[in-house]
């Protein structure tokens, strides 16, 4: 290999101890628990509990490339005793639950989907580099800073004060092809701009009609009579700011502006050389360009000069006026207030709870309604409360006692049109909705008390056939007639999972039923040694021989224990005959006959 080939193959990476050596994951099934599930019965929307490595992993299958906004806020690695989450990791473990994590949430993102990380200044830049090596440098989009609060007093914090956190926004393809704005109280220099008021336009009367020279569409010139436009006194501001504020926002789409026309501009130019000074025009014409192109518009002049109308970049939020402006990499505490974020959502989560505007401005700059958001550290459940009042999807992972303390009830509240914090009234949320509630599947396999591998006895019929149809590819999807086709992978490729004895008759039976072009896969305990290549179509394994070696089985959590290598599985006490484990069998059988029926398998 030339020196230059080389040179292409190398790439700048970060490296920390533990890196290289992450676990097989077990795709775990999800298991509906509809005691705790809330709303319509047909919702989209998911909320995990279990540890979140899993959950992603359990996600892979059905979601990849379908979520178009990932937001996280994990732990800041920061030292700090929280009272929800173990923070004081050490900095290698850090990286590494990271990266894991971030690599499963790259596979879910939507091909034009944005991914968002919360943090401080104590990870961003090893985050920064580690996203550059899963995204690629040419994803990285910004680095925002978020200024969570003011200096309070000349007593806070040390040589610098800290009042930032800091957001990195990552892109899997292209950008949202849309203009967020962002909104601030009206300042005093904005207010005396528009300090002109059109009380009536009067009526109006057609004084010119030409074609227009860039699209030869008609341009229509009115001049009013009989209009009232008047000066708004800003006399003693300081005394009269309340008064004068409520006054702007009751006249919004009246207060105005003039503005000289450019001299380099031909068209405006030719319209006020004909108008008089004192007078109002109007001109209603046909853009060849620009943001209204194709649309008809009209536009004022007074005294030779173009109006700018207030409403057209200020908003009334609150009975206040706000002014729009583009958004930058700094988003302030004036504009995000934290004031009442203590009580959002009527939730306690000290340190931990973000503003649920913050949430709303990164959910609008990311999706539109019905898209698919996640959040895998939901803490508090700020991600969803604020996704489900805003009409999207989201899937809200968890893997602490809070998603029972603080998400359930929280959203609950939401649903019944209860909880009126945080955005409800910005987003004129209602209630209604719904959302299920899941829990991650046991291990699939364990090992009984000789140190045999066994499927656990948790899994009853329908839990194992899911189970196997997620560890071999296929979805889950029984068919009402054919009991066999229990799962598919494509049209023509199907899986069945049984814990009974397969035996050649069965198998023929089933060939029988199939069409020519169709294929098979048998996942069971034991059969007949003469069905293993009795028909071309048809391919028969064994549980758990299938299943060892393939990824790390008996793991509930994977939050602290990063490093450590998958346990190498002891396949010499499994029977690879075609005669049963009659004790295990008979455990799941009695499952098997019951019948479950009454949970929900994803």
């Amino acid at each position: 290999m030339s020196n230059k080939q080389n040179k292409n193959l190398q790439k700048l990476e970060l490296t920390w101890i533990g890196k290289g050596g992450e676990p097989k994951l077990e795709p775990r099934i999800l298991i509906e628990q509809p005691e705790h599930s809330a709303g319509e019965a047909d919702t989209n929307n998911m909320l995990i509990h279990g540890d979140n490595l899993l959950a992603l992993k359990a996600l892979e299958q059905e979601f990849s490339g379908r979520i178009k906004c990932i937001y996280i806020d994990p732990p800041f690695n920061t030292g700090q005793a929280f009272e929800y989450y173990d923070d004081n990791l050490e900095h290698s473990i850090w990286l590494n639950l990271l990266y894991q994590r971030i690599k499963i949430l790259y596979k879910l993102l939507h091909k034009d989907g944005l991914f968002w990380i919360h943090l401080d200044d104590v990870e961003v830049h090893y985050c920064k580099v580690l996203l550059d090596e899963i995204f690629t440098r040419g994803g990285f989009v910004s680095h925002i800073t978020y200024e969570r609060s003011a200096v309070a007093g000349l007593g806070q914090g040390g040589y610098l004060v800290d009042t930032t956190e800091h957001l990195l926004l990552y892109k899997k393809g292209e950008l949202p092809s849309k203009t967020i704005l962002s909104y601030r109280d009206l300042e005093f220099k904005t207010i005396k701009r528009y300090n002109k008021l059109v009380v009536s336009k009067g009526h109006k009367k057609l004084v010119r009609e030409f074609n227009s020279k860039s699209n030869d569409k008609p341009v229509r010139v009115f001049e009013h009579q009989e209009f009232e436009i008047q000066s708004v006194s800003l006399k003693d501001f300081e005394k009269r700011e309340k008064e004068i504020r409520t006054f702007y926002s009751l006249n919004l789409d009246k207060l105005f502006r003039g503005n000289r026309v450019q001299k380099e501009n031909a068209f405006q130019n030719d319209l006020i050389s004909q108008m008089d000074k004192q007078s109002l025009y109007s001109v209603e014409y046909t853009p060849s360009r620009g943001k209204y192109k194709d649309q008809l518009t009209t536009l004022y002049y007074y005294n030779k000069e173009l109006l700018s109308w207030l409403s057209d970049t200020a908003l009334v939020q609150d009975n206040k006026v706000v002014k729009s402006q583009k958004l930058t990499t700094l988003w302030t505490h004036k504009e995000i207030p934290k004031a009442d974020i203590a009580n959002e959502g009527g939730v306690y989560f000290p340190r931990g709870k973000k503003p649920e505007q913050l949430i709303r401005r990164i959910i609008e700059m990311s999706t539109e309604e019905g898209d698919y958001i996640l959040d895998s550290f939901l803490g508090s459940g700020t991600t969803a409360a604020v996704a489900h009042k805003m009409g999207r999807n989201y899937i809200g992972i968890e893997f602490g006692d809070q998603i029972y303390t603080h998400s359930l009830p929280r959203l609950s509240n939401i649903i019944k049109g209860k909880e009126l914090t945080g955005v409800t009234k910005v987003t004129n949320w209602q209630g209604g909705g719904g959302f299920k509630f899941y829990t991650l599947a046991p291990s699939l396999l364990k090992k009984d008390k000789y140190g045999n591998w066994i499927i656990d006895e948790q899994y009853n019929a329908d839990m194992l056939a899911a189970a196997m149809a997620k560890q071999e590819g296929f979805r889950y999807q029984p068919d009402m007639h054919l009991y066999w086709k229990q799962g598919q992978s494509t049209e023509k490729d199907f899986i069945y999972t049984t814990t009974q004895f397969v035996t050649v008759e069965t198998l023929d039976q089933i060939h029988d039923e199939m069409q020519a072009d169709q294929s098979l896969l048998i996942c069971c305990r034991a059969f007949q040694q003469e069905c293993k290549r009795r028909h071309s179509n048809i391919t028969i394994k064994k549980i758990p021989h299938m299943l060892l070696g393939r990824c790390e089985f008996g793991k509930e959590d994977y939050s602290l224990n990063i490093i450590d290598m998958p346990e190498e599985l002891d396949v010499g006490n499994v029977d690879f005959a075609g005669e049963e484990d009659t004790r295990s069998i008979q455990e799941i059988n009695q499952s098997e006959n019951k019948g479950s029926g009454q949970q929900s398998l994803f």
